[in-house]
């Protein structure tokens, strides 16, 4: 992997970044319409990126290099969800914010950022790995992502709960409003939370490109146009997140800075080391790479926000962890 590609790609992002910034000071771009773009990036133009990319043309990786990155995205989540317990007592990070590291060191941008990025610094044959990584993702995220914010939602209305010394008579206990109406609200099974655009997409590409399925040209440009749009959008709704929140609140928190250098630097540079003498295929290698290295996602702070529950810390982590990518991403790289 070149490390001035790395760079090159990141400034890249950056400037996009800014472009989203100028465009939600001066009026041109709403909170509506980046609701609106996230909105196409989860259901149209990443799905597309991931299945144009497995109908390309090119070296194809052989069945067992692929049992191989399943098993390997499987460890490294596995080792993800241990070090996400781990960085809160390292850091001497408050019990109640526990929930917000864990979700920043466990679910990282492998799809606003990740895919994009990885498209461009490896090419789009490593976007099979990046499909895998996705489907894990999406399997983890819709169902220990849930539990773990769900839990957090109680603990919180429980406080709250204390804090106001509500209670009813008769020993029987009380449930705040914010309770009863996450009680009230149907959800659906969480089976059916798996069946998304991410889950879908990624296992189509798949399945295609085991498959060698021959496609018409007008159908692969049409995704590969569609496709390209992803990394403007994606970074464009970075932009106008970033612009939402006083700089006061993005670099001001020393323990998410200690958060960057554990989670970001250090946890992907030891995983580097440590696989590099097991994984033959130089690919897999710096697209997971990659894949652990991209800033925190947005996903984690979507749901806390509908489950009600404190956004703040995900939030300046989230930004944070982006506008650092910048120098955390090519360190990284060099490692490789």
């Amino acid at each position: 992997m070149s490390i001035t590609v790395v760079i090159q790609q990141m400034v890249i992002i950056f400037i996009l970044i800014g472009i989203g910034i100028l465009l939600y000071k001066r009026d041109m771009l709403s909170e509506m319409t980046a609701r609106q773009m996230s909105g196409l990036i989860v259901n149209l133009t990443n799905p597309a990126l991931l299945i144009g990319s497995a109908l390309q043309d090119g070296p194809r990786m052989s069945l067992q290099e692929l049992k191989t990155a399943l098993v390997l995205d499987v460890a490294i989540y596995a080792m993800l969800i241990l070090v996400s317990f781990l960085i809160p007592q390292i850091l001497r990070v408050s019990n109640k914010y526990h929930y917000a590291y864990q979700m920043l060191t466990i679910f990282g941008n492998v799809g606003f950022i990740g895919i994009p990025l990885a498209s461009a610094v490896l090419g789009t044959e490593c976007l099979i790995f990046v499909s895998i990584y996705n489907l894990l993702f999406n399997f983890l995220f819709y169902t220990f992502g849930i539990s773990l914010l769900q839990r957090a939602a109680l603990r919180q209305a429980a406080g709250s709960e204390e804090d106001t010394g509500g209670n009813v008579t008769g020993g029987t206990g009380c449930m705040s409003a914010a309770q009863n109406e996450r009680k009230a609200q149907p959800t659906a099974p969480r089976w059916k939370k798996l069946v998304n655009a991410g889950t879908i997409s990624a296992t189509a590409a798949i399945i295609i490109y085991l498959a060698d399925l021959p496609a018409p040209v007008i159908l692969s440009s049409t995704l590969n146009h569609i496709g390209q749009t992803t990394t403007l959008f994606s970074m464009l709704v970075l932009g106008v997140s970033v612009a939402q929140m006083p700089l006061r609140d993005i670099f001001c928190h020393p323990k998410l800075y200690g958060f960057v250098l554990l989670r970001q630097i250090l946890l992907p540079i030891g995983c580097v080391v440590l696989l590099r003498p097991f994984i033959q295929n130089s690919l897999l290698l710096h697209t997971t790479a990659l894949m652990l290295a991209v800033p925190a996602g947005n996903l984690s702070l979507m749901l806390s926000k509908q489950l009600r529950i404190d956004t703040d810390t995900i939030s300046q982590g989230i930004i944070l962890t982006t506008l650092l990518g910048l120098v955390t991403i090519p360190i990284v790289s060099l490692v490789l």
